[in-house]
């Protein structure tokens, strides 16, 4: 069971390698036991970090640095400006570096300007560290979804997203039990609880990227954990998934990429998912504390949204990859999000009100890592895949300036919840529009490679046209 077998291998009519599924299953879970720890580990401390600023307000942060008016909205905003520009050039950086070095060194860098938050002392030093923060941990959401991508074919992408990506729920659950217990530390090294939670989460960050730097793998060709066969194997899956497109470095995939207006169409679709995931996350320790429990209470009544958010994510992504389907998944998330909205905008009792943050979180979550798997696997070629994935999460992360500024109307927060309810239904407009060209564009290509009789063996004349290829679907 260790190895491939003589019995266990077939070649096809074009003398490629053909494993049985029970093989196929034990080579990729090889991988997954080698690479998922790392990444979801990763994206959990970076989800983390950048949330914990909701955790600190309600620690007393608000009340130290007098953060009144719109100056805690700003604080939360001003990181995703810098870290929405900064992820492109970060994953063109990563094509030409090894992942065990690029993607731990930024975590090591963050996890340095998350330590020194806890020396802040002002609303301006708050923002210069947030500033600082988002640009450091700009490359690290794309670069590891793009690192999935070198290491899995498309149909086995979106379960993988959905595990690393269920850490961002876990985080956000375990961070509001984290901030309860590290609350108590008020008043140690002269430092407020609010500032130990800042601290102790950038020092456990800095831990893990340096670990990292000397188990992390790079690529299937050279992983030492699988043997000559099934790295054989991983590279021939990979090369066929790919329809044998290029993955050499070539500014003309990056223009390929910004050219492509699919690229943004999955932006708006990403765009109406994140701004109400941001909220949801970021505020969430307060639209609970106005619903009239206490702050501590508050911080632990955080956890189950979002824990049902991670089981979801989960449950999501294996079942879109076992249909090979995206967008039906993504509507059916986002419209059990709307009706948690609805919930939180209408109701004016703490019981329903509490369901329907439940509601919020456990829908939209999932929705997540379905669309990266979507916009990945639609992008042809390594060096565009890389551009788009970025370009979808950079720009769209911008909604995590709008999404800081929604909630300023306690305590039902209506502007919020009905912004949220606007953004979701883009979304769904989007992915409704996005099934039907993408159906559109497979029917236009099988037609053409019909009337011109093309077929795998001409796959070397498109092999720089990306997703334009007529083989790629």
């Amino acid at each position: 069971m260790g190895s491939l077998h003589d019995d266990d291998i077939k070649l096809d009519s074009e003398k490629q390698i053909v494993l049985n599924p029970r093989e196929r299953a034990r080579i990729l879970r090889k991988i997954d036991w080698h690479l998922l720890p790392f990444v979801t580990v990763f994206f959990l401390l970076s989800f983390l970090d950048r949330a914990n600023i909701g955790n600190a307000t309600v620690a007393g942060m608000t009340t130290s640095l007098k953060l009144t008016g719109f100056r805690y909205n700003i604080a939360a905003a001003v990181f995703f400006i810098p870290y929405s520009f900064a992820e492109v050039p970060s994953n063109i950086v990563l094509k030409l570096c090894r992942p065990s070095r690029w993607l731990p060194s930024i975590m090591v860098a963050w996890g340095i300007v998350m330590t020194l938050m806890c020396l802040v002392n002002s609303y301006q030093s708050l923002v210069v560290a947030r500033a600082f923060l988002g640009l450091t941990e700009a490359g690290l959401y794309p670069g590891i979804n793009y690192y999935i991508c070198l290491w899995y074919p498309r149909s086995e992408r979106s379960k993988r997203i959905a595990i690393f990506f269920s850490a961002a729920s876990v985080a956000v659950a375990f961070g509001g039990l984290l901030a309860y217990g590290i609350e108590r530390m008020d008043g140690i090294g002269g430092l407020h609880g609010w500032q130990w939670i800042f601290c102790l989460e950038g020092i456990a960050t800095v831990l893990v990227a340096i670990f990292s730097f000397f188990y992390m793998h790079d690529y299937p060709e050279t992983a030492k954990f699988l043997t000559d066969p099934e790295r054989s194997y991983i590279v021939d899956i990979l090369r066929q998934d790919s329809n044998h497109l290029s993955s050499r470095f070539d500014t003309q995939f990056v223009w390929q990429a910004m050219k492509d207006y699919k690229t943004y169409v999955q932006m708006l679709v990403y765009l109406g998912l994140l701004v109400p995931g941001y909220a949801i996350a970021l505020f969430s320790p307060t639209i609970i504390n106005e619903l009239g429990y206490s702050a501590a209470n508050a911080q632990l009544l955080t956890v189950p949204p979002f824990v049902a958010g991670a089981i979801a994510t989960i449950i999501v992504g294996i079942y879109s990859d076992k249909h090979n389907l995206r967008g039906p998944f993504i509507i059916g998330g986002a419209l059990v999000s709307l009706v948690g909205y609805i919930l939180l905008y209408c109701s004016v009792q703490a019981g329903p009100s509490y369901v329907g943050a439940c509601l919020a979180a456990a829908g939209n979550y999932p929705t997540v890592p379905v669309i990266l798997a979507w916009a990945g696997s639609n992008a042809g070629g390594d060096l565009k895949r890389g551009v788009v994935l970025a370009m979808v999460i950079g720009v769209s992360n911008l909604g995590g300036v709008c999404s800081s500024f929604i909630y300023i109307d306690p305590p039902r927060f209506h502007i919020g919840h009905g912004t949220n309810m606007g953004f979701l239904s883009l979304s769904i407009i989007m992915s409704l529009f996005a099934m039907w060209n993408f159906n559109r564009l497979n029917k236009k290509k099988e037609a053409q490679c019909l009337a011109e009789n093309i077929t795998d063996d001409r796959a070397y004349e498109f092999q720089d046209m990306g997703d334009a290829s007529p083989l790629f679907r």
